[in-house]
C-alpha cells in the first residue's frame, strides 16, 4: 500500500493522493486507514485495486471513511478487485477498468473457528445471512443497479471481466495501448 505524504499534497502539480489497495485488505488495514485519512475532507484521491478481498467488516470501514469524509475517489482496477475489495470500489465516484481487469462477485463466506459451540455457530449463521442481504443491497445501491442484476454475478460466484463490467455501465473501459515497436514484436 502506498500513498503520497501529507507534505506533498501542498504541491498542486502532483494531483490527488494515490492509494494502492493491494493484497488482502485486512493485512493492510491500518496503512489504508491512514492513507484515506490523509485525503482532505471532500478531497480527491485515486484508488488503485489489485486485491482478492479480505474481511467484509474491513471493507465496510473503508466505505464508511470514504462516504463520511465525502472523498471524491476515482477507482482504477489495475488487476483484480474481488470479494470485499468490491465495496471500496463501489464507493468511488468514478471507476475505471481495463480489458484485463477481473472482478469476482460471490456470496459472503463463513470464517469461523474450528471449535465453535452450536449456539455460537447458529448465531453466526443468522448474522451472516442478515449481513449478506444488507451488504448485497448496499453494493447494488452504490453501483446504481438493481439487486437482481448484481445477483446474476453474486449467486454463481462469477468472475467478471473489465469489458463486462464496463458494458454493464459500472465503469469506464480504458484500453491499454502499447507503442508501435511493441506491436511489431508479437
Amino acid at each position: 500500500m502506498a500513498s503520497r505524504s501529507s507534505k506533498h499534497r501542498e504541491d498542486a502539480d502532483e494531483g490527488p493522493i494515490e492509494i494502492a489497495f493491494v493484497g488482502d485488505l485486512t493485512d493492510n488495514e491500518s496503512d489504508l486507514w491512514n492513507a484515506l485519512l490523509d485525503v482532505p475532507i471532500g478531497g480527491d484521491c485515486t484508488l488503485y485495486f489489485d486485491s482478492p478481498g479480505g474481511s467484509p467488516y474491513t471493507a465496510m470501514s473503508y466505505v464508511t471513511l470514504i462516504k463520511m469524509r465525502r472523498i471524491n475517489a476515482t477507482g482504477i482496477v489495475a488487476g483484480e478487485c474481488s470479494s470485499a475489495a468490491l465495496w471500496p470500489l463501489a464507493a468511488c465516484t468514478k471507476r475505471i477498468v481495463t480489458p484485463f481487469s477481473v472482478l469476482l462477485f460471490h456470496p459472503l463466506r463463513s470464517q469461523t473457528e474450528e471449535n465453535v459451540g452450536l449456539a455460537e455457530a447458529t448465531e453466526w449463521a443468522r448474522h451472516l445471512t442478515e449481513l449478506e442481504t444488507e451488504m448485497d443491497q448496499l453494493l447494488a445501491d452504490m453501483f446504481g443497479v438493481p439487486k437482481e442484476q448484481l445477483d446474476e454475478w453474486v449467486k454463481p460466484s462469477r468472475y467478471v471481466t473489465g469489458r463486462e463490467f464496463a458494458k454493464a455501465g459500472l465503469a469506464e473501459l480504458v484500453n491499454l495501448e502499447f507503442g508501435e515497436s511493441r506491436r511489431s514484436n508479437r
